[in-house]
Formats: C-alpha cells, structure tokens, sequence
C-alpha cells in the first residue's frame, strides 16, 4: 500500500523530457547545468509561471540567484531560451519565456546527422556501384566512365537500383558500354520506369518488340520460297 502511494506521488507534477535532449544537449553545446536550469524552466512553465525568477529557480538548484540570473541571461543571449512579450486583458505587458529555441536547435543538430547518415550511405552505395562495373567490364573505369557514372548518380538521378539493372540489360544483350546503358537509362526515365519491376516489364516489351522484324522477316522468306496457295484466286 504504501509503495503504490510512492508511486503516485512521485508520478505527482512530473515533466516529459524528451528523448532526443537527453541524448543530444552536449552537441548543441549545454552542459548538464544549464540542461537542468532548462527543465526547471519548462516545469515551471507546465505549473503556469512562465516567467520564473532567478530567485525561484535558486531555490531548485545549487545556484544562488546571481548565478541563476546570468545562466538565464546566457542561455538567452545563446539563443536556448527566449523572452516573449505579450499582453494581458488590460493591455499590460508582460513576459514569458519559451523554450522553442531549444527545440528548434535539437532539431537542427538531429537534422543535420541525419542528412551525414544519407551521404554515408549514398557513398558506401556508389562505392558498391563502382565495383559491380569493374566486375563487369573486368577492369577498372576509366576517368570518362567514372564521370558517367556520378552524372547519372547526381545530375540525372538515377537510382543505384535502376543504374545496376541497366548494366544486366546490357550484358545480356551483349553490348557491354557506356553508351548503350545511358540509352537504356535514357529510355526507362522518358517512359517513367521508376522501379526493378517496371524496368523488367519494359525490358521484356523492348525485347518482344525487338523479335517482331525478325519473325516477320522470316516468315517473308519461307513465304517467298514456299508458295502457298489461295483458294480465292483459283
């Protein structure tokens, strides 16, 4: 009984801290100070007083309120921490803080290792793309080839998938070059080719298509060295 009591009264006026913060406030430059200084503010600002003074927030720490007042000034002037002003029903101003500069720096630093990821990523993925090539052609590219290759990786947007599967098309094609994949790549975009399966419904369209003068073609010959013969005519 009275552990469920002290559970609930320490669930009493709890604040959320997000995950994200606490993993991330020494890369956008807090240390463990004014971390807490900060989530002394937003309870603060969850219990109604959003403007608490240095001397409040001294009581929660091991700070006295000089010390408070310039972490505060600091965390402002550094852009964690923001002064709003707005005013009451009666047209008197007044002050809240807000803590959306914080936020809006978390997000950046999470942003921008994210986008870090991409480009490892899309590195290790030209990287990989590079040597299934050279498997292909069974030797290195040349500096005109590596350039192609990068182009339709950056200035045509292809994707690696796609780049891969036209290399396939050419090799059973057996016109193993640069210049038959970029028509190949050139093709499926006009036509909107986007995915794998796309690209092997049309390449199995192109083919068919490809053996239809040839059927035709032989069938002219056997019909040129066969006569056949048409009741309707006799």
């Amino acid at each position: 009984m009275e552990h469920n009591i002290l559970v609930k009264w320490m669930k009493l006026g709890s604040i959320s801290v997000p995950k994200m913060l606490m993993e991330h406030y020494t890369k956008i430059g807090l240390t463990e100070t004014e971390l807490v200084a900060l989530l002394h503010v937003q309870a603060f600002i969850e219990q109604g007083d959003h403007f608490p003074t240095p001397e409040l927030l001294s009581v929660r720490m091991t700070k006295n309120p000089d010390d408070c007042a310039k972490m505060l000034g600091s965390l402002c002037k550094r852009g964690y921490l923001s002064l709003e002003k707005d005013w009451d029903e009666q047209g008197i101003m007044y002050e809240d803080y807000s803590l959306e500069p914080l936020w809006i720096k978390l997000f950046q630093i999470i942003k921008k290792q994210e986008m870090e990821k991409e480009v490892e990523i899309e590195a290790e993925e030209e990287g990989k793309l590079y040597q299934k090539f050279e498997q292909e052609f069974s030797r290195p590219l040349s500096p005109i080839e590596a350039e192609t290759l990068s182009m339709w990786l950056d200035q045509d947007q292809h994707k690696p998938e796609l780049i891969i599967a036209a290399l396939r098309e050419a090799v059973v094609s057996g016109k193993l070059n640069f210049r038959y994949i970029d028509r190949i790549l050139f093709e499926w975009k006009r036509n909107g080719v986007q995915t794998l399966q796309q690209a092997k419904v049309y390449g199995e369209k192109f083919r068919k298509y490809q053996q239809q003068p040839k059927a035709k073609e032989q069938e002219r010959v056997r019909s040129d060295a066969y006569p056949s013969f048409n009741w309707l005519e006799s």
